[in-house]
């Protein structure tokens, strides 16, 4: 039987019954299973979840990183394993929280890094190309500082670099893990807007992984809420009235008021 979304053109990447994990000897070991997830073109979805649940485990499994124990990962109607590598690199990218060692590259030549799916074997920039490597700095805000080195930019000017990267790449689906890691708070809400806006004015399909849940509530489209048993899907007030965050970050320690949509810490565990 065919999934509810399979024909839907606004869908640009869904789960068939998407089991993942790792294999090892005797019994794999599952993360998670029976997973019936869909990205949309025009959305930001915020994955959040508790450390150790398999949030980058998806992420991996999404990007092809790593096989699924079981099901499908389906990208443009076809499965994702059947992608060759130029293929699938130009219908899906994934930047990780690992801080990349190119701190001596300008940041035009790393956002050119992006077009290299589109390029011949020597790698040489079309003028197409060259167009949207330019785009793709300006659209981050980095113009004026196109032929700076990486190690000269602050933290968040090199999180838009990677973005700019990124959108240099042109790809329909967008995966992000910890975009905002190592980031202050300006930069964390800057990088999150800014990915709010590609998703909305490119017509793309983003996903990213998060720690920022205030901020996820606020501005994702939809949110992957996930649990070490499963994975909710839902709007902020869809998974409120659901009692999804009191359940999935239930602590001792401080509660979820869904009022002010915050976690409150218990004034019984305050220092006296």
């Amino acid at each position: 039987m065919a999934l509810p979304y399979s024909n839907d053109s606004s869908v640009e990447l869904y789960t068939d019954d998407l089991t993942i994990g790792y294999m090892q000897r005797p019994h794999p070991l599952v993360v998670q299973e029976h997973l019936h997830l869909e990205l949309r073109k025009g959305e930001m979805i915020c994955l959040i979840g508790p450390n150790g649940c398999g949030k980058s485990t998806l992420l991996h499994t999404l990007a092809g990183l790593q096989k699924p124990l079981s099901g499908k990962v389906m990208l443009h109607q076809q499965d994702l394993l059947s992608y060759s590598m130029q293929e699938k690199a130009k219908l899906l990218s994934l930047t990780l929280t690992d801080r990349v060692e190119v701190d001596k590259m300008s940041v035009y030549e790393l956002v050119s890094m992006g077009r290299y799916p589109y390029t011949n074997r020597f790698g040489k920039l079309s003028s197409r190309d060259v167009t949207a490597v330019e785009n793709a700095i300006e659209q981050v805000h980095l113009t004026e500082k196109s032929k700076w080195s990486l190690d000269t930019l602050s933290d968040g000017e090199r999180q838009r670099a990677m973005i700019a990267k990124v959108l240099a790449q042109a790809t329909p689906v967008l995966l992000f893990d910890e975009p905002t890691a190592h980031l202050d708070l300006t930069n964390r809400v800057s990088t999150l807007l800014l990915l709010k806006t590609v998703a909305k004015e490119c017509q793309v399909a983003v996903l990213l992984s998060t720690h920022e849940l205030e901020m996820a509530m606020q501005l994702a489209d939809r949110l992957w809420l996930m649990s070490h048993e499963e994975v909710d899907v839902g709007t902020t007030e869809e998974l409120i009235e659901q009692g999804g965050f009191q359940r999935v970050f239930h602590s001792d320690l401080f509660a979820f008021d869904s009022h002010t949509r915050r976690f409150v810490i218990h004034k019984e565990k305050l220092p006296r």
